[in-house]
């Protein structure tokens, strides 16, 4: 296919970062691209980098246009992502954070995709996390494994997905996300006053208006683990401070069209969670671990309650038991 499709580099403070994310786009195997770089107001050299970069007479001859967009106070991520999709003029876009990296195939595979899937206008792929430099010694793991086992099977409906995500957010491979820009201004684009998690909302979204997430087992994106990721606090800890932003996300858009007791028991582990991180407790020690365990599930009598509805026949079709 030779329809122009818009890479957006999203940058928050990306300074270290953004020169390899901008060769990536540049180094992209498919021809026809645009660039858009949208930063929410950097105070680093994010902009003095970017500029620098796409001054280059090499650079210029590579996009048929390319455009930075600015703002004069942070906004959060959905905001950013709402003035990117305003900005893409053309019906494909792909966005990619300043500190991570395209793979040179991933404008090409996704477009591959969409010839082959007319449906397809929200579509996902393959990861590879690295620790803070993307090299093979630092290579992590490579997400998702469980394909066809998990939310992308081919076989299920949008109105299946919907309803698995609204029992969890399971789509940990958000980076490789590819998308029609159409699709998502049918749904009103992101919500604004979710500044911090902007995907799990728009999943859930695209999914209730009936648009199906498609997936093709394929890496087409490099994500970074760093130690300036805002939530990227290692593995010592029992859960990460994400948590309770993503309770709060769940209490707005999932809670109202769940069973009672998914609520109540979600209740409860984020009471367990506070209480662990309030006391220093949140550390992965072998006591800690088993106290945390304990007190999420086995004292959790919303969980014994889901247990028993789960058996029960009048549920075996029902999403949210099985």
């Amino acid at each position: 296919m030779n329809s122009i499709v818009t890479i957006v580099v999203a940058t928050y403070h990306s300074a270290p970062f953004l020169l390899e994310t901008l060769e990536s786009a540049y180094n992209q195997t498919y021809l026809n691209l645009a660039l858009i770089i949208s930063d929410d107001c950097s105070k680093d050299d994010t902009l003095d980098i970017a500029n620098k970069w796409i001054a280059q007479d090499r650079v210029k001859a590579r996009f048929q246009s390319i455009e930075i967009i600015t703002v004069p106070k942070n906004t959060g991520v959905s905001a950013n992502c709402n003035r990117i999709i305003a900005a893409v003029n053309s019906d494909w876009f792909k966005i990619i954070a300043g500190d991570d990296i395209l793979l040179s195939n991933c404008i090409e595979d996704n477009m591959n995709f969409v010839s082959n899937n007319s449906d397809a206008r929200i579509i996902f792929s393959q990861i590879k996390l690295y620790q803070d430099q993307f090299q093979e010694e630092n290579y992590i793991k490579t997400t998702p494994s469980d394909f066809p086992n998990n939310i992308m099977n081919p076989s299920f409906t949008a109105s299946k997905q919907y309803h698995l995500l609204l029992v969890s957010d399971r789509i940990h491979y958000t980076p490789s996300f590819f998308c029609n820009k159409q699709a998502l201004v049918a749904v009103g684009g992101y919500d604004e006053n979710n500044k911090l998690v902007e995907d799990y909302p728009m999943w859930l979204k695209l999914t209730k208006a009936g648009e199906r997430l498609h997936y093709f087992h394929k890496i087409t994106v490099g994500y970074r683990i760093h130690a300036k990721a805002t939530n990227n606090v290692g593995g010592e800890v029992l859960f990460k401070p994400s948590i309770f932003n993503s309770f709060a996300i769940r209490k707005q858009v999932a809670h109202p069209n769940l069973p009672w007791e998914i609520v109540a028991s979600e209740y409860h582990i984020h009471a367990v969670s506070k209480f662990f991180n309030q006391m220093n407790w949140n550390k992965k020690t072998k006591v800690f671990t088993l106290m945390y365990r304990i007190s999420c599930f086995y004292i959790n009598p919303f969980q014994y309650v889901y247990a028993f509805k789960k058996r029960l026949s009048s549920n075996k079709l029902n999403t949210f038991y099985n």
